[in-house]
């Protein structure tokens, strides 16, 4: 990882300082299986505390066994009083059915490159590049992911470069071409210059 960060504070002094702010890289990492990629779907717009308690109410409900069979198992109903959106229960579900189907195979994700595994998981209702890119990140553990459209990296950007008005996914394209092939690296540090408690 020291070639990455210094690759970073040569190529941008705005990141050097934030670097330099954060201190030690210290990514979390998740386990590249279905219950990482549920819990993306649990945490889509909602804030780390909020689905934190919800996902806990769901691996309660499934007695701590998150497979696909155990989540089918749950009435659409039941699942909705544990807190989740009508909409999450639905691709909760499409998830456990592709994954019971083998349309999607966890344990293959791991040998393919970053746009094979959008184009598999993109299949399954609710998962959009966003969620994508956070499994490739936390799960698959790329060292060059950029989630342009990540609500947080973009107000990161926009606090970090005194921007007047919120970049564009086309801008923070632009802007991380200096970046490559160490983006995953940048943005973690742009999310922890937001918020140094973030469990990322």
């Amino acid at each position: 990882m020291k070639k990455a960060i210094s690759h970073l504070k040569r190529s941008d002094p705005v990141l050097a300082a934030i670097i330099g702010r954060v201190g030690e890289y210290g990514i979390r990492f998740r386990e590249p299986d279905f219950e990482t990629l549920v819990k993306s779907i649990v945490s889509q717009q909602l804030s780390g505390r909020v689905a934190a308690v919800i996902f806990g109410r769901l691996a309660d409900a499934v007695d701590g066994k998150m497979t696909p069979a155990s989540i089918l198992k749950l009435r659409p109903s039941r699942m909705r009083t544990l807190g989740l959106s009508g909409s999450k229960t639905a691709y909760i579900r499409d998830l456990a059915r592709h994954t019971r189907d083998g349309t999607v195979v966890f344990e293959e994700l791991a040998g393919l490159a970053d746009e094979e595994v959008i184009a598999r998981l993109t299949k399954v209702k609710g998962i959009g590049v966003w969620t994508v890119h956070m499994f490739l990140i936390f799960a698959l553990r790329r060292h060059n992911v950029l989630p342009t459209g990540d609500l947080g990296i973009r107000n990161a950007i926009r606090k970090a470069y005194a921007l007047e008005e919120m970049p564009l996914p086309k801008d923070v394209e632009a802007m991380a071409a200096k970046w490559h092939p160490y983006c995953t690296v940048a943005s973690w540090y742009l999310w922890r210059s937001l918020d140094a408690e973030a469990n990322i």
